[in-house]
C-alpha cells in the first residue's frame, strides 16, 4: 500500500478523474490537470462547477488559469506546525505538493528524535522548501536548501518567515544541485541528512542539462561522497513518469553500501474524500540509520 497523506486540515483532494483533480486549498477550490486520474469523474459538470479557478492546458505547451472568482494573490494553509503560501502559478503548480507530507512526517520522526546531535540536512531541488521548513522545525541544526530558481528560492524564504523559523539556520542557496555538491565534497562539509527532488528534465542557471535517468546514479554518488559516516537518512522523491519504486530502491541498493541502515521505496498518494480513492502522486526511496 502506498504512504498517504490523510492529515491534512487545510487541503484536501475533492475529487479526480477525467484526467483532473479537483482540490481544497484552505476555503479556495482549484480544478488541476492530473495524468494519473485516468479514471471517469462520476458526475464531470458538478465537479468543475465547484472550482474557484480552473486550469487549461494549452495545445501549444503550457496553460492558464480560469479564474470564476477574484481570488487573493496567494494564501496561507497550515500543515501540523507549519505555514505554507499558496498561488497559482503559470505552470499550474501551487507552490506546494501535498502528498509530500508524508516524507516531511518521516524525516522530521528521525529528526526529533536524534536532537542531541547537531544534525546537518541538505535539501536539493528543494523548490519552495516545504521539506526545509519541516527539518528545521523538527530540530536540524542547520539546513541548507538548494534550488536553481532564483524565484522558488525568494518564495522559500517567504515560507520560512510564515513558519517562525527566521532565527534558525537556514540557508539559501541558488544553484545548480550537482555543482554545489560537488563543491561541498572540496570544502570537506557532510551532511548528516540529505533529500532530493530531482525534475525529468530540466537545467540548471548556466544551462546544464538534467535527465532524471541519465544524471541520478551521478547525483547519488556525489551525494554519498558528503554524507557523514554518522548520517541518519537519504531520501529521493521522483515524478518521473515510468520509474516504479522497485527500480529507485534497486539503484538505492547497489549504490548505499552501508550495513547499519535499511532502505526502502513505495509510492506516495493522496486520499479522494468523495470517492474513497487514491491518487497517486509519485514514488520515494528512504535509506535509514538503524540505532
Amino acid at each position: 500500500m502506498p504512504e498517504t497523506a490523510s492529515q491534512w486540515k487545510d487541503y484536501r483532494c475533492l475529487d479526480a478523474g477525467d484526467g483532473e483533480k479537483l482540490e481544497q486549498w484552505g476555503d479556495i477550490v482549484l480544478l488541476r490537470p492530473d495524468p494519473q486520474a485516468i479514471w471517469p469523474l462520476e458526475n464531470p459538470e458538478a465537479v468543475r462547477k465547484k472550482a474557484d479557478a480552473v486550469y487549461h492546458r494549452s495545445s501549444r505547451g503550457g496553460g492558464s488559469w480560469e479564474f470564476r472568482k477574484k481570488l487573493p494573490e496567494y494564501w496561507t494553509v497550515r500543515y501540523k506546525n507549519l505555514t505554507f503560501k499558496v498561488s497559482p502559478t503559470g505552470f499550474k503548480h501551487t507552490g506546494l505538493f501535498p502528498e509530500q507530507a508524508v516524507n516531511w512526517d518521516w524525516m522530521s520522526g528521525l529528526i526529533s528524535s536524534h536532537k542531541k546531535e547537531d544534525l546537518r540536512v541538505l535539501n536539493l531541488f528543494a523548490y519552495t522548501g516545504a521539506a526545509t521548513m519541516a527539518a528545521s522545525a523538527a530540530g536540524a541544526k542547520e539546513v541548507v536548501h538548494v534550488d536553481a530558481a532564483k524565484g522558488m528560492v525568494a518564495w522559500a524564504k517567504e515560507n520560512r518567515d510564515l513558519c517562525g523559523l527566521t532565527d534558525n539556520t537556514i540557508r539559501f542557496i541558488v544553484d545548480d544541485c550537482l555543482k554545489f555538491v560537488e563543491r561541498e565534497k572540496r570544502r570537506g562539509r557532510t551532511y548528516h541528512g540529505i533529500l532530493m527532488d530531482p525534475p525529468s528534465y530540466g537545467r540548471g542557471p548556466s544551462g546544464e542539462l538534467w535527465k532524471f535517468e541519465k544524471e541520478l546514479p551521478r547525483l547519488i554518488q556525489a551525494c554519498l561522497d558528503i554524507f557523514d559516516e554518522n548520517g541518519l537518512f537519504f531520501l529521493i522523491n521522483s515524478y518521473t513518469t515510468g520509474f516504479s519504486p522497485i527500480v529507485l530502491e534497486d539503484v538505492m541498493k547497489t549504490m548505499m553500501q552501508r550495513d547499519n541502515g535499511t532502505i526502502s521505496a513505495g509510492e506516495v498518494a493522496l486520499p479522494i474524500v468523495n470517492r474513497s480513492l487514491l491518487l497517486p502522486c509519485g514514488i520515494y526511496g528512504r535509506w535509514q540509520r538503524n540505532d
